[in-house]
């Protein structure tokens, strides 16, 4: 499922949160091995891995797996009256966003 360059991104990620396989280890329960051989290429990446490594990096499902930004294709408006942090109310909307999109790829659907 993810792209041939998912492991390029997820090293970068990795790296940008300081940690190392060992330590994504321990937060993810993905084993060294495994994230090692995920990071050079010889495995791709399952989306469930994918999806703990980017909440590990505190990056997104997308940046990781080169699926496209959820970001780049919204446009957004809101107004806060409360003194909300408008740029945090951005990014959980984008979270939200990142998740539906993640959960409608996998055909999980959706409940009311």
């Amino acid at each position: 499922m993810s792209s041939p360059h998912a492991g390029a991104r997820i090293e970068r990620a990795i790296e940008a949160a300081g940690l190392s396989q060992r330590a994504l280890e321990k937060a993810t329960g993905i084993s060294q091995s495994t994230l090692s051989r995920i990071v050079s290429g010889a495995r791709p990446a399952k989306m469930p891995e994918i999806a703990a490594i980017a909440r590990a990096v505190g990056a997104t499902v997308a940046e990781l797996a080169g699926s496209g930004s959820v970001a780049a294709r919204v446009q957004c408006a809101a107004r806060a009256t409360n003194g909300s942090d408008m740029q945090r109310m951005r990014e959980t909307l984008l979270h939200y966003l990142e998740l539906d999109a993640y959960l409608d790829d996998q055909a999980v659907p959706a409940t009311v």
